[in-house]
């Protein structure tokens, strides 16, 4: 089946590496460029803040860089679920004064 997600021991590793790089860094979501929750668990569903790698290609669209690196990209899981397999969404750049 092309696309199809497939877990590996080698992916999963990638994946927890990532994950401890950011937030090591506090690596803010690379959609929206706002502080993601690192501390909430991964099933913790009504926070939309926590953390979620994303790819920058879908796996859907490009499934050989599932487990490349490279692709991997720290998200909020909010805007990963709104994102889905599309085109993110661009920000809306510098603000032209603090909206306080």
């Amino acid at each position: 089946m092309a696309g199809a997600r497939t877990s590996t021991r080698s992916g999963k590793r990638l994946r927890k590496e990532f994950r401890e790089q950011c937030e090591k860094v506090n690596a803010p979501c690379w959609m929206d460029g706002m502080p993601i929750d690192y501390t909430a668990p991964w099933d913790d569903f009504g926070n939309d803040d926590r953390y979620q790698m994303d790819h920058f290609f879908p796996v859907s669209t490009h499934p050989g860089l599932q487990d490349d690196p490279t692709n991997f990209r720290a998200s909020h899981a909010g805007c990963n679920l709104a994102r889905s397999n599309g085109d993110p969404v661009a920000p809306l750049g510098i603000p032209s004064r603090d909206w306080t």
